[in-house]
């Protein structure tokens, strides 16, 4: 189960995009996908495909308020990913 997680985020924060929103989310607490529209210039179907792959690997939660869909870091995840690349070291 750890090594799908692991590959599944990994995997996820691999890309540049993918990468400055989890940066951003960090930073701010929450963001909307016109936020991150915003921050990287990409169009909405663009950006619905980077938070359906942070989603999915379970860094990010998602959560619908009315049309817009707001992001948060699932630290839980983060830590558990921290977790694993401390065991490389």
């Amino acid at each position: 189960m750890e090594n799908r997680f692991v590959e599944k985020a990994t995997g996820a924060i691999a890309d540049k995009y993918r990468l400055s929103i989890l940066m951003e989310l960090s930073r701010k607490g929450t963001l909307t996908c016109t936020d991150i529209q915003e921050l990287t210039g990409l169009s909405q179907p663009c950006v619905s495909h980077h938070v359906k792959q942070l989603t999915e690997s379970g860094l990010v939660n998602a959560q619908k308020e009315g049309r817009n869909l707001h992001l948060t870091l699932n630290k839980t995840s983060l830590q558990q990913l921290s977790g694993f690349l401390e065991k490389l070291a």
